[in-house]
């Protein structure tokens, strides 16, 4: 094997690496958002749990975070915590964050 094909199977393994990456962020992000959505609504334990798990499995129907976040815009609304779509997004960005730091430091250890 060349020096050209390692350095190209390098770069396809990083890729690969990167895009599971990105995946388990969203889906942690996902999951994040729904336990702090859940919390607005009042909800604790394991109906938290249950409803993250829910929110994120709706993420997989549509690509984007259009659909997660209409979801949460309805669900808050009828919880009686309307929230706007830009303060959802925004904690969504928030916790992205968080949930890559999650990610890295499960990595390295």
């Amino acid at each position: 094997m060349t020096t050209f094909d390692e350095r190209e199977k390098a770069f396809e393994h990083k890729f690969e690496h990167d895009l599971e990456l990105q995946f388990k962020a969203r889906a942690r992000k996902n999951k994040l958002l729904g336990l702090w959505a859940a919390e607005q609504m009042g909800k604790t334990g394991a109906a938290a749990e249950d409803y993250a798990r829910d929110l994120v499995m709706a993420d997989f129907e549509k690509p984007g975070d259009h659909d997660v976040v209409h979801t949460l815009m309805h669900d808050l609304a009828a919880a009686g915590k309307p929230t706007e779509e830009h303060t959802i997004r925004r904690q969504g960005e928030r916790l992205l964050v968080v949930a890559m730091k999650q990610l890295m430091t499960e990595v390295k250890s």
